[in-house]
This record gives structure tokens, C-alpha cells and sequence, in this order.
């Protein structure tokens, strides 16, 4: 074992939230062994962190089974090539961040090598494609469970996992403060304001930024002065600018450079893509509408593998449908709006809502910075 000074851990991390689950993940690390080196595959937030990336995040920021199947020769080489990378100068450990499709493939090559892994967050096993227990089993030493019920779901079936609490239950803050995110993003007190989060893939932005787009211009038919704010990662602003153009609503949508937690601050309710972003939602104390689109194939292909009726994580985690969902061909502009505006409308409904999501966010915060290092150490030293 390596001492304080040499340790070294490669991390991947695949898409936006991965990058963030692994910034907040390394303040725990760092905080252990200031002297830590890092290696892998991460966005900003682990570059911040002083993470040498190997390759941009963006070639694994892929979704969708024929999405995926566009861009295999690319991923695959990838993963090759960073396998063999990592077999050569051998970190004391790997951390898959999410993207278990890339990582968990990678952690079973290298944990049957020898390399001791640790796989960050849980994979939802209980929602859907419940095979993939075997392929955890053979991938992660360890997996850092980010709900309360996992580790336990795991041991029935031979994994160690450890509860480390959702790292954004303590970046959120419990009663978020409206109105300076206003200020912030020069928005008045009292404006109705509609978040619109399309997603952070380019896959996501194609198939759900434009029913977004369509539905705030039917929504301004209803209540012209509505305002919309619309977070948008800077490597896809030319393609959704031109969406935006497209859609009628073109001067009435704000479009930010990423912020989305300021978006989600400043909100009234949000119009948001299936993902950890409708878990940002909720722990904002937001009310939302869940929408999701993708390539009809790999829809009904996701169809047969969902073990639960529910997509969003708010719902999940509620075990009942305390917010709308309009998925594939449900998601229509008019209908997206409908229900939208319907949250404008229905105060005691929002209230309601905005204590079970403050619950909620009780039982996600954990220290798990503090926490995921715990159960890290015990990994090296096991």
C-alpha cells in the first residue's frame, strides 16, 4: 500500500451529474490525503479537483440503446485503451462514477486483474434491469450507495455497499433562498418564473429541448408574462439556440450558461428531463413536470427492462406519483404546458408538496464526503 504522499486513484465519471457525484466525492478524498493524484475521465468539477483527464467527458455522454450503438466503436476503443492504460501504471484503486453501461464493464476487467474497485453510486437494480446485479457482483469491491435501502438490497445478493447519504442533499440548501437567485439572474420578485432543463446530453437536448421550447409558447399564449429560464451546457448553446429560434417562443426563454441549480432556485415550478436533475428539483422544494423522449426503439426496449411505474426519482423515492410524468408520446407541447401551468395554480397542492420533498431531504443528508472516504479506507486497507 502506498503511503499518504503516493496515492493515486483513477476516476470516470461520464455525463454532467457524474462529474458532480465525483467533485463532491473527491472533497471527502482530498480532505483524507491532501496529497492525492487522480487520473481518469471527469468534467469540470473534477478538473477543479486537479483530476488529469485522459479524454473529454463528452465521447461517454451517450443515452439510449441506439444512441449508444452510433457511438460503440468510439466508447469501446475508449474503454479499451483506458484499460490498458490503467493495467500499466496501476492506481491503488478505480472509481467508476455512474455510467454503468461504460464503467461496470471496465471495473470487472480490471478488479479480475487484481485492482481493488469501488463503484459510485448504486445502479438502479430496483427500478430496472435487475440482471445487472450479477455484473455488479463481478465489477465493484465495494459500492457507495447513495439512497437508504441499497447496501441492504445489495447484501442480499452478496455485494458490500455502504449508505453515504446523496451528496446534493448537503450542497442544496434546505430552504433555498429565492430570491437572490432572482437578483442573480436579473429576474423580478414577483415574476412567475418556469425552469426549463432539457437535459445535459446532446441526445436529450435533441429529443426534449424543442416539445421544452414549444410547450413555453403555448404556456405564454396562456400567461404572456411568464419568464423562463433554460440551463444549458455551453457545448450544446449553438444547437439549442437554433431550436429555440425555431419554436415561437425566441426572446422570451433565458438561456444560461449551466447554473442550473440558480434556475432551479429562482423557479416557481420546472419543466425538467427525466434524471438526477428532478432530484435537484425536489430538494430545491419545487414542483415539476417530468418529461422524457428518446428513439422510439430504445424505448421499448427500456419498457421491458422498468421493474417499477415510475421514471423520476422524486417518485421513486415517494413510492407514488406526487408529480406528473409525460413520457415519449405523451410528451406533446400542449400537454407539457397544461400541466405545467396547472402547478401555478394550485398552491395548497405545492405546499404539500414542498414538505414531503423537505422529508425527503432529511433522509438523504448524510456527511458523505466524510463517509464515502470511510468506506474507501477500509477498501485499501482490506
Amino acid at each position: 500500500m502506498g503511503t499518504d504522499e503516493q496515492r493515486r486513484f483513477a476516476l470516470v465519471a461520464g455525463e454532467a451529474s457524474g462529474d458532480l457525484l465525483a467533485g463532491l466525492l473527491l472533497d471527502g478524498l482530498q480532505a483524507r490525503w491532501p496529497s492525492l493524484q487522480t487520473v481518469g475521465i471527469g468534467g469540470p468539477r473534477m478538473l477543479a479537483h486537479g483530476l488529469q483527464s485522459w479524454w473529454p467527458q463528452e465521447k461517454l455522454a451517450v443515452r439510449g440503446y441506439i444512441e449508444v450503438l452510433r457511438h460503440y466503436a468510439e466508447i469501446a476503443g475508449i474503454r479499451r485503451q483506458l484499460k490498458a492504460r490503467l493495467l500499466r501504471e496501476w492506481p491503488e484503486l478505480f472509481i467508476g462514477v455512474d455510467a454503468p453501461d461504460f464503467n461496470l464493464d471496465l471495473e470487472a476487467g480490471l478488479r479480475s486483474r487484481g485492482m481493488k474497485t469501488v463503484h459510485f453510486v448504486c445502479p438502479s437494480i430496483w427500478a430496472w434491469r435487475a440482471d445487472r446485479i450479477e455484473k455488479i457482483r463481478a465489477a465493484a469491491d465495494h459500492v457507495l450507495c447513495i439512497f437508504p435501502f441499497e447496501p441492504a438490497l445489495l447484501a442480499g445478493h452478496g455485494v458490500q455497499g455502504s449508505y453515504v447519504g446523496h451528496p446534493l442533499a448537503n450542497v442544496i440548501p434546505m430552504a433555498p433562498d429565492r430570491g437572490a437567485a432572482r437578483a442573480a439572474l436579473g429576474l423580478a420578485p414577483d415574476a412567475q418564473v418556469v425552469a426549463l432543463l432539457p437535459g445535459s446530453r446532446r441526445s436529450e437536448v435533441r429529443y426534449l429541448a424543442a416539445r421544452f421550447f414549444a410547450a413555453a409558447a403555448q404556456m405564454l399564449k396562456v400567461r404572456p408574462a411568464l419568464r423562463f429560464v433554460a440551463p444549458i451546457l455551453p457545448g450544446l448553446r449553438v444547437e439549442v439556440e437554433a431550436l429555440l429560434q425555431a419554436s415561437g417562443a425566441a426572446g422570451r426563454v433565458m438561456l444560461l450558461d449551466g447554473q442550473s441549480h440558480a434556475a432551479l432556485a429562482a423557479c416557481d415550478v420546472t419543466l425538467i428531463a427525466s434524471g438526477t436533475a428532478t432530484l435537484e428539483a425536489a430538494l430545491f422544494k419545487r414542483p415539476m413536470v417530468i418529461a422524457y423522449n428518446m428513439n422510439a426503439l430504445s424505448w421499448r426496449l427500456m419498457q421491458r427492462k422498468q421493474l417499477q411505474p415510475w421514471v423520476g426519482l422524486p417518485n421513486i423515492l415517494s413510492r407514488e406519483f406526487v408529480v406528473p410524468e409525460l413520457l415519449q408520446e405523451a410528451a406533446t407541447p400542449q400537454a407539457l404546458a397544461t400541466a405545467t401551468l396547472a402547478w401555478l395554480d394550485a398552491p395548497e397542492k405545492t405546499r404539500a408538496l414542498q414538505q414531503k420533498f423537505s422529508e425527503l431531504h432529511v433522509q438523504l443528508q448524510r456527511d458523505t464526503p466524510t463517509l464515502c472516504a470511510d468506506a474507501i479506507q477500509k477498501v485499501l486497507e482490506g
